[in-house]
């Protein structure tokens, strides 16, 4: 008889009613539970008459397959059809896997937002739980920024947009929402950030969000921010750029090489608070950034110029020069490191899945395979989901 490496299914409820409620702020001490228990505690969408597999079983083979780079229901249904016995024992399948239709109807009818609460407060224990005791925290930067899934497209031919927080440094997905087609991403961003712990965090977005309703929730809540200025707010724009920035230095420069391109970039910083400088018209600004990027192809001698204007209420005493061209780079990894990879690695803008939560419950399992394989190390998605794939047992590892 074949030994389960680890939790059976039939365990997982009382073991769930033993995981604490999570804190405010993550505490090192706390252990993250082996995600199967936090799975087992997202709310079935399903009538209990005639349901055959659990809804954990379902989800787990879900979690599981796209862990190994599934794209789609039938390749979870195909994943999980020639599991080997210890795998199924492991995810609670029994004699017959969950068929493609049962894995369609179920994650297109689960509260997408649930799901992904449950896997984002996983995630953020298990990273709490690996840090080292004592290790020196840095500033902690989140990027929020979001994707059309272009391919689901619902019934009035709008398509999916999905909004997202993504740690600078460790790449891991904080949290999503969907946005409603009626609005945009400005009545997103408190509902998702309410759900992440942002105290002292600095929060970067692109020009969109430079609102100052924004700013003041940032500051209620304890984080800071850096937002870009462009010409959605014409007037500040315009402050911004009639500063003296003829007197001020360049404070930091950079220049990289890379993907047949030549770049440099310096920043100047100018205090904008009260007695310390001129001030501007917007809540909590302290400091004002220009920045001057200089680009040119490899081989030519044709230089572009573009400046680009940021606002933050981080003074001098809180972060250098570098640290804040640092986090303004930073930003633009929620493109390279979640919505590149989905694009890519998942094909998520071909896909056809369109029913019901269907295209944002996929997204919440993609965000969870790639901040999972980068908790486990790996730098190359596409490297760790092939071989993730060579084995089962190596995505049920992945569960803990």
């Amino acid at each position: 008889m074949f030994a389960c490496p680890s939790l059976p299914i039939s365990l997982l409820a009382a073991r769930r009613d033993s995981v604490p409620e999570p804190a405010a702020s993550p505490v090192v001490d706390v252990v993250a539970p082996d995600l199967l228990v936090v799975l087992a505690g997202v709310t079935d969408p399903r009538k209990s008459r005639g349901v055959r597999h659990r809804l954990v079983t379902v989800l787990a083979a879900a979690v599981c397959a796209v862990f190994a780079g599934a794209r789609t229901y039938v390749a979870i249904a195909e994943w999980a059809h020639d599991l080997p016995i210890t795998v199924r024992l492991r995810l609670g399948i029994g004699r017959w896997a969950p068929s493609e239709s049962t894995i369609r109807r179920i994650l297109s009818a689960l509260d997408a937002d649930e799901l992904d609460r449950a896997v984002s407060i996983w995630l953020e224990a298990r990273a709490a739980d690996t840090q080292p005791r004592g290790a020196a925290t840095p500033m902690r930067s989140i990027a929020v920024d979001g994707k059309t899934v272009r391919g689901a497209r619902q019934r009035d031919g709008q398509a999916v947009h999905l909004f997202a927080a993504l740690d600078h440094s460790s790449g891991i997905v904080l949290g999503q929402t969907e946005v409603d087609v009626k609005t945009n991403e400005i009545t997103a961003f408190a509902p998702l950030l309410d759900r992440i712990d942002i105290t002292n965090a600095v929060i970067t977005a692109d020009a969109l969000h430079t609102q100052d309703r924004h700013a003041h929730y940032l500051h209620e809540h304890g984080a800071h921010y850096v937002f870009i200025v462009k010409n959605n707010r014409p007037n500040l724009r315009a402050q911004l750029a009639g500063l003296p920035w003829r007197e001020v230095p360049v404070l930091d420069h950079t220049r990289e090489c890379g993907h047949g391109r030549v770049e440099s970039r310096g920043l100047k910083l100018t205090a904008v608070a009260g007695a310390v400088g001129p001030g501007i018209a917007f809540p909590h600004a302290r400091l004002a950034a220009q920045i001057t990027r200089r680009r040119r192809r490899s081989g030519t001698s044709r230089w572009s110029t573009e400046t680009v204007y940021a606002v933050t209420d981080l003074a001098f005493g809180d972060i250098r020069a570098d640290q804040l061209a640092e986090i303004i780079r930073g930003h633009w990894t929620i493109e390279n490191r979640l919505h590149w990879i989905r694009d890519v690695v998942f094909a998520e803008d071909h896909s056809q899945i369109r029913t019901g939560t269907g295209p944002a419950t996929m997204t919440v399992l993609r965000n969870l395979a790639v901040s999972r394989h980068r908790q486990a190390g790996a730098t190359n998605i596409a490297a760790a989901c092939r071989h993730t794939n060579r084995h089962p047992s190596r995505a049920a590892e992945l569960l803990t």
